[in-house]
């Protein structure tokens, strides 16, 4: 797991971890029962503080994306495989949403974006 923080960001540092490691779940990178690094070793390699990574660790659990066990640490959640494709998809529906709004701005017609979406797939496909 490879958290980046930058400084130039307007998003709290917090925020910032939230964010990369529900990316990672969702992407599939980090899988069902895989390990996480403590929140105290998370803080030190991040050079943050440990309220910081307990913050962002809570809010995964809250998130039902991982599992914390007392003496044991936290694991990327195995439980609920429906939720974390349900977050994709709404992932997905919120990117086509901003590509319909763009279109718009654009004056493209539906008949343009699904031609210039069928092209991509061709391309993909290739």
């Amino acid at each position: 797991m490879n958290i980046l923080i930058s400084n130039a960001s307007s998003d709290p540092i917090y925020m910032q971890i939230l964010t990369q490691i529900r990316q990672s779940i969702l992407s599939g990178e980090l899988v069902a029962g895989e390990s996480l690094p403590s929140i105290r070793q998370l803080a030190k390699d991040l050079q943050v503080s440990v309220i910081t990574t307990k913050r962002v660790y809570e809010e995964l659990e809250k998130e039902k994306l991982i599992d914390s066990v007392v003496g044991k640490g936290s694991f990327v959640s195995g439980a609920n495989q429906e939720f974390i494709r349900e977050q994709r998809l709404k992932r997905i529906e919120d990117k086509m949403l901003d590509i319909l709004r763009e279109s718009k701005e654009l004056g493209m017609s539906v008949q343009d974006v699904v031609k210039h979406f069928t092209l991509l797939v061709e391309e993909e496909e290739a």
